[in-house]
């Protein structure tokens, strides 16, 4: 297989974002009394990242495995140890280590992992190891946490509003959301990978402004970039020719499934074993990981690839059912997550999305909170039908359920967008004036159930009533069975509405903690019910430093009027982002200026 190669790596800026709850607990367990931990993940995951943040200021002796040094005992601790010595002796001379990190602890010999089970059983040395999951670990390191030595801290994948300003820092401005939503598809979760695509689609200007914003937009092929390579190549070198016959026919018919009656049964069942398809429902064949496609293409030939190639009308039948079980879940009040790959695929490679498509799946997104995906949405269908009614409609609701008091600024506005125009700027009886029967729950999203009285059914019904009669546990059930059905904005009101009913303040304040995790997650969502939730999720040292940045203040003015680095001061803002669903400081007044809700 030959794969392009990139000329030139771009360094990009990577802050340390998220992981709080993480890098608490192994600070934790490096504390006085503590034995250490295990730090165990997927490669890209940011282990060493967390570790090396979680020891900063710190006297710590460090130790890692490489793939070169496996067969020579004691290789990772050369330049701690004398040249010969037994495993007794490099127990007692490392036995005075206050502090010892293992990095890539599975590529470890077997007289460094037996070094380091030592260390632990003798437990003078508070040992911090890093392994990678799925490679093969030495019985020495296992055992750490099987034999219950040192606890185990096994981590997930970053959080999508925690990846941001990766992202960010990443595209050198925040990128479009089907751009970042498509980049952690295709990463799903190995932040390396995240950096080494961001990198090249930046070098290589593939990376557009979208009108009217300052978000970058990433259209077209993926670079088959060296670490792509490495992700797919050992597999793909093991597949025979009729294997990889069988993977190109795959390659070249995605976003669609191939059904199993067109393959030889039993390559599928070979590819199956090595991981590199996976059955689907109704007997259709997927390639297993999303970078195995393009991979494929890449380096299919000119001829190959005409040969494999559909026609450009292939999609029409399969976006046309997208669609309509897109319209069949709002119907049954189920946004529960969709597969949607045509409709991404088409607005990834840059073709024509149908504006009625569109216009469904932004409300579908909008729906679920996915405020900046549907407004993204929406006006993918206005790149080729830029006067269709409805997708103007979803891009005025995204951007008014955001705070945006410019919403709907049209003179002849009405309905649901002149509700939420009126909200926005804070006009809540110009609001009310406008609910309409078909409209009618957005009547108690303002916290005014009356005026849906007979109009609603079903967990929308349950809704209004507990609202109605000031039932706190009432609402918090209701915005559990609105999470339980996808509508995760309207599940975060409910449980914010929750807090102010509550008469026993502990139920309050777990309200109010559901509501904030669940508000971070629709995309700086910004609606009345949600007043004064986003600051009180920030620790105290992060409010103070967000009112300050609210107010205009430089981080440097920060740092020095709190008597902090500017490095911790960014880093603070960075975490208050992700907490908040902010992108920026423009977002800060805004929330900063909400009245704090307190319990009844």
């Amino acid at each position: 297989m030959t794969y392009e190669q990139d000329a030139k790596t771009l360094e990009l800026p990577w802050p340390f974002t998220g992981r709080e709850d993480e890098l608490e607990l192994v600070r934790r367990s490096l504390t006085a009394g503590r034995s250490g931990i295990v730090v165990t993940g997927p490669a890209g995951y940011g282990k060493t990242r967390l570790v090396t943040e979680a020891v900063r200021g710190t006297d710590c002796a460090r130790a890692a495995g490489t793939p070169e040094t496996r067969q020579l005992p004691f290789a990772a601790f050369a330049h701690l140890l004398p040249e010969r010595v037994t495993l007794h002796r490099a127990v007692q001379l490392l036995s005075g280590v206050r502090l010892l990190l293992v990095d890539d602890a599975h590529l470890l010999d077997d007289a460094s992992a037996a070094l380091v089970h030592q260390l632990a059983v003798h437990g003078r040395t508070r040992l911090l190891v890093v392994a990678t999951d799925g490679a093969p670990v030495p019985g020495a390191i296992s055992r750490l946490w099987t034999g219950e030595l040192l606890p185990r801290l096994a981590l997930e994948p970053l959080p999508a509003e925690e990846t941001a300003p990766l992202l960010t820092a990443g595209a050198g401005g925040p990128p479009a959301p089907l751009t970042a939503g498509r980049l952690l598809r295709l990463c799903q979760g190995d932040l390396r990978l995240l950096r080494d695509l961001l990198g090249a689609v930046r070098e290589r200007g593939l990376l557009s402004r979208v009108e009217g914003t300052d978000e970058r937009a990433w259209r077209g092929p993926v670079p088959v970039t060296a670490t792509v390579r490495d992700r797919v190549a050992p597999a793909l070198d093991r597949t025979a020719p009729d294997e990889r016959e069988t993977l190109d026919r795959l390659a070249f018919a995605e976003p669609l499934p191939l059904s199993m009656d067109a393959l030889d049964l039993g390559i599928l069942e070979r590819l199956e074993h090595d991981g590199l398809i996976h059955i689907g429902d109704h007997s259709t064949v997927h390639l297993a990981h999303p970078l195995l496609g393009p991979a494929l293409r890449a380096t299919a030939g000119k001829l190959r690839a005409r040969r494999l190639a559909g026609t450009p009308d292939r999609c029409d039948a399969a976006l046309a059912a997208e669609q309509a079980e897109l319209l069949r879940r709002i119907e049954q009040a189920d946004v529960r997550p969709l597969a949607t790959p045509v409709g991404e695929w088409l607005a990834a490679e840059g073709a024509s999305v149908p504006a009625g498509y569109a216009a469904v799946r932004a409300r579908f997104a909008r729906l679920r909170g996915e405020l900046r995906e549907a407004g993204a949405w929406a006006r993918e269908g206005l790149r080729g039908t830029a006067d269709d009614a409805s997708c103007r409609t979803e891009v005025a609701l995204a951007a008014a359920q955001s705070g945006d008091v410019t919403a709907g600024a049209e003179a002849e506005v009405s309905g649901a967008v002149a509700l939420w125009a009126a909200a926005a700027r804070g006009d809540l009886d110009r609001a009310l004036a406008a609910v309409e029967a078909d409209n009618a729950y957005d009547a108690v999203r303002l916290g005014a159930p009356e005026h849906a009285t007979g109009r609603l059914r079903g967990v929308f019904a349950e809704h209004a009533d507990a609202l109605a009669r000031g039932d706190g546990p009432g609402l918090d059930r209701a915005a559990e069975r609105l999470q339980e059905r996808g509508f995760m904005l309207f599940a975060a009101e409910a449980h914010a509405q929750a807090v102010r009913a509550h008469r026993d303040p502990r139920a309050a304040r777990t309200s109010r903690t559901r509501a904030a995790a669940l508000a971070r997650s629709c995309q700086g969502a910004r609606t009345p019910a949600l007043s004064g939730l986003a600051l009180g999720e920030l620790t105290a040292r992060q409010r103070q430093i967000v009112t300050l940045a609210a107010a205009g203040l430089s981080n440097r003015q920060i740092a020095e009027q709190l008597t902090l680095s500017v490095r911790t001061v960014g880093n603070h803002l960075y975490s208050a982002y992700a907490r908040l669903g902010a992108g920026d400081r423009a977002a800060l007044p805004w929330l900063v200026e909400l009245p704090d809700a307190q319990p009844a």
